[in-house]
């Protein structure tokens, strides 16, 4: 700069020394009792421009100052001035200048000088500008807020104008030697800055987070900031951007060393509240993970920031779990921010063990706060690190167990919810689920008749965790989900339906052993009450109910000794009628296993009328030909008249489908259950005349499928007619 105050210095160097003797003035007169006037010479007025504004005078160089006389502080030894020469005619001038005018231009000249100093004074001088600084604006006493926060403003109207080098390096020495005896007064003054974003307020953040001596100060005040704030408000908007600045500086995370498990629970609770908050008009909500350059939102830059004092602590996995199961998208979602929560406390537990104590400790105060984003935070923290079970020692188990039904009491499902998810996770505790057995298994039971589809959800994975302990309570299970399990096998939601059939191979799982004996008696009728949903699920729109299906079908047929895995695996995956029919024949005709419960296989037909109303047409045509292969195999004993005749009336109304394939499919069922009534002996309706004798039943023959590819035909032998 051709001027100005860096100019000034480069001509009249001062070092350390002059800066002590600058602090031992300001102490000797502020320290010695008032005197006779001084006879010394009074500051030179300085020359400012009227529209200047009153930050940048601090730091606008005198126009006719010498080096030496820029302040009037005397020198150590010397006699201080007294107030009351202030009110005298000065010697070298026509105008009275008032003791506060006075004491503030000396200030002033001060906070000049020091910092036209640092750009030759060196580390010496760094460390007596600190003291010079301090030791002045500590003499004004209830001004010394204003003071700092008047130097700082300055700093940063001239930051845009200063070169690169040592005029740059001595603005920094200033701010760095301010927030080490005022660390607090920087940091208010720096966040008004800070938004909207000010590429003057970030240069600052960074070197201030680069200066070891200073940012842990600096970070516990910014997070103190961010606390204090009841909402997404300016303040704490501020904060978590001067957070982003400073994480972001290699190095810096070591210093937050004691307030870590703080500094990460106040980011993730920012996070809630910016997306409770309504969404700003020009700022996207969603950070859209492919932009590049610096954060496009506040959500994006407390993610990033949070990224940053994650990988700063070596968990740099906790970061690639959380963007490979999309977590960092969820943490910013209105509806799925607890989601993400969740996410980051397993992959914590998972990849950062060394922080959970301190996490787990400091999350318990916050359970009973009253700001909904906080608690909630605290709770979805508290579930999620339930996972690692020495953090879940830290507590008592009745007390974890207590407080999780306590929440099971809660008006919102939100509560609920995450209460049935920290049952699940206290359920795979060896130790503690076979004591409190008969106590989590109310509370699971009672959450399947929710009508949230989190605590329906919740309640099924914590009771397919619950079997897969050892001594799981298979038979009171087995019993308990009778009456409650068949309904959702056939819920309208995809998740609903998915989770509710692996709960069901899972029991069956668990309770093989005994069906094979004969035993498990509860076990064996939910099985044949749900045999019909799984055979049609296998059609099912959503990938992972038909799947979860095909795998259920395997362990039934692992534990009954059905011996029928490929025709289900071929009914999965392909249009095959063959298999289709083999298993029909082998669940419902005379001598097969099944055959010892009487009245099954009506149950199984009025179980598939049902699916004929479904609204997915994949159902509709696979529910009418499993009625006509169940029909075509059955006795006609077994089968009442009127059960006949509602079968006849559905498939005759579904031929009339707008689905082609549902329509033909339904005129060949119904045509096989004309025939198992004649087959009976008498005559279905007035249309239908008694033929003697009876002949053959031809099997069905169904058109190809336009949902599944063809299958080779004749692969088991059994394409032709079967006799009854």
């Amino acid at each position: 700069m051709a001027g100005g105050v860096w100019g000034r210095a480069r001509e009249a160097p001062v070092g350390a020394l002059t800066l002590t003797a600058l602090t031992e003035g300001i102490r000797a007169r502020h320290g010695q009792p008032q005197g006779p006037p001084s006879t010394g010479p009074q500051p030179k007025s300085w020359e400012v421009k009227p529209e200047a504004e009153p930050q940048t005078q601090a730091l606008t160089a005198p126009s006719e100052a010498e080096p030496g006389r820029g302040a009037t502080i005397p020198e150590a030894g010397s006699e201080p001035c007294s107030p009351n020469s202030a009110l005298e005619p000065a010697p070298e001038g026509p105008h009275q200048v008032p003791q506060s005018s006075w004491e503030e231009g000396v200030l002033a000249d001060l906070e000049l000088y020091t910092a036209a100093c640092l750009e030759e004074a060196g580390f010496a001088g760094t460390q007596a500008t600190a003291l010079t600084l301090s030791s002045a604006l500590e003499a004004r006493g209830q001004r010394l807020e204003d003071q700092v926060h008047a130097l700082v403003r300055g700093l940063l109207a001239q930051v845009p104008s200063l070169a690169e080098g040592r005029p740059w390096r001595a603005a920094l020495r200033v701010l760095s030697a301010l927030a080490l005896e005022h660390a607090r007064d920087v940091v208010c003054a720096l966040l008004p800055r800070s938004l909207p974003p000010d590429r003057a307020a970030a240069e600052l953040w960074r070197s201030l987070s680069r200066n070891q001596r200073v940012n842990g100060q600096v970070l516990v005040q910014l997070l103190w900031a961010l606390k204090g704030a009841s909402g997404p408000e300016p303040q704490a908007l501020a904060a978590t951007r001067a957070l982003g600045e400073m994480l972001a500086v290699s190095g810096c995370v070591g210093a937050t060393r004691g307030f870590y498990p703080h500094l990460l629970l106040a980011l993730v609770t920012q996070l809630h509240k910016l997306a409770r908050s309504p969404c700003s008009p020009d700022m996207p909500k969603i950070w859209v993970l492919s932009h590049r350059g610096p954060p496009h939102s506040h959500a994006s830059c407390a993610v990033e920031a949070l990224k940053a004092l994650l990988t700063g602590d070596g968990g740099r996995m906790v970061v690639t779990c959380m963007e490979q199961a999309g977590g960092w998208r969820r943490l910013v979602g209105a509806h799925t921010h607890l989601e993400g929560v969740l996410l980051l406390a397993s992959a914590m537990v998972a990849h950062a063990d060394h922080h959970l104590r301190g996490l787990f400790a400091d999350l318990l105060p916050r359970l009973r706060s009253a700001d909904d984003p906080q608690r909630l935070t605290a709770m979805a923290f508290f579930t999620g690190l339930l996972q690692s079970r020495p953090t879940a020692r830290l507590l008592r188990e009745e007390v974890i167990l207590e407080r999780l039904l306590t929440w099971q009491g809660d008006p919102e499902p939100t509560v609920r919810w995450l209460g049935l998810l920290g049952l699940g996770h206290l359920a795979l505790n060896r130790r503690k689920q076979v004591r409190h057995v008969s106590t989590l298994l109310p509370a699971l039971l009672g959450a399947l008749g929710e009508g949230d589809a989190r605590l329906v959800g919740a309640a099924l994975g914590a009771l397919r965790r619950l079997l897969l302990r050892p001594r799981a309570p298979v038979r009171l299970l087995s019993a308990e989900l009778g009456p409650r399990l068949p309904p959702l096998l056939d819920d309208t939601r995809d998740s609903i339906r998915a989770s509710a059939v692996g709960l069901l191979g899972t029991l069956v799982r668990r309770g093989r052993g005994g069906l094979r004996l004969g035993l498990r008696g509860p076990l064996r009728k939910l099985v044949l009450q749900s045999l019909v949903p799984l055979l049609l699920r296998l059609h099912d729109p959503s990938r992972d109910a038909a799947e979860s299906s095909e795998w259920t079908l395997a362990r039934c047929d692992q534990a009954f000794c059905w011996g029928l895995l490929e025709e289900m695996v071929t009914v999965a995956h392909y249009d095959s009628p063959e298999a289709l029919s083999h298993l029909c024949c082998r669940l419902v005709s005379r001598g097969s296993k099944v055959q010892r419960y009487p009245g099954h296989v009506p149950n199984f037909l009025s179980q598939t009328q049902g699916y004929l109303r479904s609204p997915q047409d994949p159902l509709r045509r696979a529910a009418a030909v499993l009625i006509g292969f169940l029909v075509h195999h059955a006795s006609p004993g077994c089968v009442n008249q009127d059960l006949l005749d509602s079968l006849f009336q559905d498939l005759g109304r579904l031929q009339s489908d707008p689905e082609p394939a549902v329509a033909a499919a339904a005129h060949v069922s119904a045509q096989q259950v004309a025939m198992l009534a004649r087959a009976r002996g008498r005559p279905r309706g007035p249309r239908l005349l008694r033929l003697a004798p009876r002949p053959a039943r031809p099997p069905p023959v169904f058109a190809d499928s336009p949902f599944q590819r063809r299958s080779l035909a004749g692969r088991w032998g059994c394409s032709g007619p079967r006799r009854a």
